[in-house]
């Protein structure tokens, strides 16, 4: 496992892993599409539990800072709905 100071970034477009192995997500860029209903949720590993599930507004960036450690991902971090989304980059450590 990483210590706070490790933090990297993985750049997402589409469903599936954004990191196998334990990581503590600690905080999301998103870029949402004109149209549709944009929404992200990240589960621990595929088919695992909804650690994170977000609405968001269209044609818009949003920024969302995660407090203290972050979120723990056992399973490795894992998006399994994005839609009408363009991009997501998530902080890792």
């Amino acid at each position: 496992m990483s210590t706070s100071s490790d933090v990297f970034t993985v750049r997402k477009n589409a469903t599936g892993v954004v990191f196998e192995g334990p990581a503590r997500l600690r905080q999301v860029e998103i870029n949402t599409s004109a149209s549709g209903t944009p929404r992200l949720t990240f589960t621990d590993g595929n088919g695992g539990a909804v650690l994170l599930d977000l609405d968001l507004t269209n044609s818009d960036t949003h920024s969302v800072n995660i407090p203290a450690d972050g979120i723990l991902f056992r399973g490795g971090v894992y998006i399994s709905t994005f839609t009408a989304l363009e991009a997501v980059t998530t902080f890792l450590s």
